[in-house]
């Protein structure tokens, strides 16, 4: 197990240890599968990616209504509660809790196991993006491909002749879509007064 996924497991086991009302917790990818879980009876791969498209469709919500993006979601059930937490860029944190568990608790411990355990994935995709350039920046054959490919299609790019431009649009005007005004409203009924007079 990497050092990563070794600091993943041992946050979600100071969590549990935190809040002992917690019965699982996990950290899953954006592609819903398990970095690190410590879910006993419960099957890891099925939770993460559940929660994965949970999460999802939260994140769509948030987005579609102006809410900006995902944070955190709560689900709670007959028997408790499903809590997942952003954990930076690339993971999400969920926690499975039995119903009698402090809700304000378990937020306050998912959000800051989220930020660390975010730190933790996010500085292993930065190690990983690295080596990866390393690799690339070491391969002398590689980076002449690659020059030479770009020079193949810049070549190809300005030899192509230019597309005509799109015809210009017309504007249609539309009707207003303002309420019409009310003709009962400018027309004042006369008035007549009334006396009463008692006998």
């Amino acid at each position: 197990m990497a050092a990563a996924e070794e600091g993943i497991l041992e946050e979600l086991r100071r969590l549990r240890a935190r809040v002992p009302q917690l019965t699982g917790a996990l950290a899953a990818g954006l592609d819903g599968l398990v970095l690190a879980q410590d879910t006993p009876g419960v099957d890891p791969e099925v939770v993460a990616a559940l929660a994965e498209a949970t999460r999802s469709l939260a994140a769509q919500l948030a987005d579609a209504t102006g809410q900006g993006d995902f944070r955190e979601l709560l689900v709670r059930g007959v028997y408790g509660y499903v809590a997942a937490y952003a954990a930076g860029t690339g993971a999400v944190v969920t926690l499975l809790a039995q119903d009698r568990v402090n809700v304000g608790r378990l937020h306050l411990e998912g959000r800051r196991a989220g930020v660390r355990i975010g730190e933790l994935v996010d500085a292993k995709g930065e190690a990983a993006r690295a080596a990866g350039a390393a690799r690339t920046a070491d391969a002398p054959g590689a980076a002449k491909a690659a020059g030479a490919a770009e020079a193949a299609r810049s070549g190809a790019a300005a030899k192509a002749p230019k597309p005509a431009p799109p015809p210009p649009r017309t504007r249609t005007t539309r009707a207003s879509r303002a309420k019409p005004a009310d003709s009962r409203a400018t027309t004042t009924a006369p008035t007549v007064a009334r006396t009463t007079t008692e006998s």
